[in-house]
């Protein structure tokens, strides 16, 4: 049995791989364990479109089967997403970035991770941000 720290170190794990073969590794190593693992590529303005990249997390949990198509599903990624989009806005505001969503889940724990560089050219901040939700087990 998972808690909420096991579940939010796994999403901070799927957020940082570095390829798309050791974050297809990793979400089956994840799955082995009970814990469903989803992520997404973004990039771009990210202060200026927390909508889409709230959107892609929603998204990427349904089709992975990490989340059901239902409000309460989709309203705790938008929430956890939400929050961790807050923790890097004051570095993201007026910049460009590019990183990656993950969301992990176990049974009623939820927790969404953005990793990111943001910056101008070779002058960039890596930043991360973490939310967490909790749902009914399925």
């Amino acid at each position: 049995m998972y808690d909420s720290i096991d579940v939010a170190r796994a999403a901070i794990k799927l957020a940082i791989t570095s390829s798309r073969s050791s974050e297809e590794q990793l979400i089956a190593r994840l799955k082995e364990k009970d814990i469903h693992g989803a992520a997404v590529d973004i990039g771009g303005d990210i202060v200026n479109s927390i909508h889409v990249v709230i959107e892609r997390a929603i998204i990427a949990s349904r089709k992975s089967g990490v989340t059901k198509e239902n409000h309460v599903q989709d309203g705790a990624i938008a929430g956890a997403s939400r929050e961790a989009i807050m923790q890097i806005a004051s570095k993201a505001t007026g910049l460009n970035g590019g990183g990656k969503v993950a969301i992990c889940r176990h049974k009623e724990h939820l927790s969404v991770c953005i990793f990111m560089s943001i910056g101008l050219l070779h002058l960039n901040e890596v930043v991360i941000g973490l939310g967490h939700r909790s749902l009914p087990a399925d």
